[in-house]
């Protein structure tokens, strides 16, 4: 069997570096989409469920940040509860 020339073999180490540079791309893409999703999910329970201070002082954050923070009509359709005012009297919850 012929030997593999330097050139051959440093072309083969490049495509390589190149599959192994793409899969560690995915894999930070993949672990930030969980976390976005993790803290998602945390942010909705405290919304829910929480009855501490700054869980009740978070729609009111949201109201505030959301809007300036969504630019996409239908991201922004997505929070409409979160973003009407609190009826009268309301907690400021969204309905469960």
């Amino acid at each position: 069997m012929a030997r593999k020339t330097i050139e051959q073999r440093l072309a083969e180490l490049d495509a390589q570096r190149a599959t192994l540079k793409a899969r560690l791309g995915k894999q930070e893409r993949a672990n930030d989409t969980r976390r976005k999703v993790l803290l998602g999910a945390l942010v909705l329970h405290r919304l829910e469920h929480g009855r501490d201070e700054i869980s009740r002082a978070l729609p009111d954050w949201l109201r505030r940040e959301l809007p300036g923070f969504l630019t996409r009509d239908g991201d922004k359709e997505l929070f409409d509860d979160l973003l009407a005012a609190p009826a009268a009297g309301g907690d400021g919850r969204p309905a469960s």
